[in-house]
């Protein structure tokens, strides 16, 4: 009998419910999915945010959730091909995006045809709902952090000179950073 070297999201012993495994990542099923086929991918170092991860472990990350989107697609759609639906993919990074497990996580939803839920799944996400610690924690955690209620019609466009405005700063910004790697 082979033992499995205990797994852990956060605090968490997560390890039976595994279920794929890369050199730095593994996916997990949800405690408390928002709908069926609701996974999280994760990073086996338990690193608090994005900016934590290394180059090879962001890579690992993204190119396991392409797969776990491949495997989502042939169990939920109808005919088992990703263009056969959609997918939400988010990260709450840090307390006031809603993370309540300090550990970088990828949430994988897979979204059917017809699905009348549109936006409403971050709202979903962002409420006890969503509050994957609040599933493991005997003490649940507060969800920090919500995106602002804004309808469309009061959403405005920018001008075209604002936005390369902010390009030409985003532009130097990081063109900082890239000196600073």
């Amino acid at each position: 009998m082979t033992s499995k070297k205990p797994v852990h999201f956060g605090p968490f012993e997560v390890t039976d419910q595994i279920f794929y495994r890369t050199p730095l990542s593994y996916c997990l099923v949800n405690i408390k999915p928002i709908l069926p086929g609701h996974v999280l991918v994760i990073p086996f170092r338990a690193a608090k945010r994005m900016t934590d991860l290394t180059h090879d472990e962001v890579t690992d990350l993204f190119t396991t959730v392409q797969k776990v989107q491949k495997m989502l697609a042939k169990h939920y759609f109808e005919n088992g091909k990703v263009e056969d639906g959609s997918f939400n993919i988010s990260i709450q990074d840090g307390k006031w995006a809603g993370q309540t497990v300090e550990h970088v996580h990828c949430h994988v939803i897979p979204r059917l045809k017809g699905d009348e839920e549109g936006d409403g799944i971050y709202e979903r996400l962002q409420s006890e709902e969503g509050n994957v610690g609040g599933g493991l924690w005997d003490k649940r955690p507060v969800q920090e952090g919500r995106f602002p209620r804004i309808e469309d019609e009061e959403r405005r466009a920018r001008s075209v000179e604002v936005m390369n405005e902010e390009a030409g700063v985003f532009g130097r910004e990081m063109g900082l950073l890239d000196g600073e790697e």
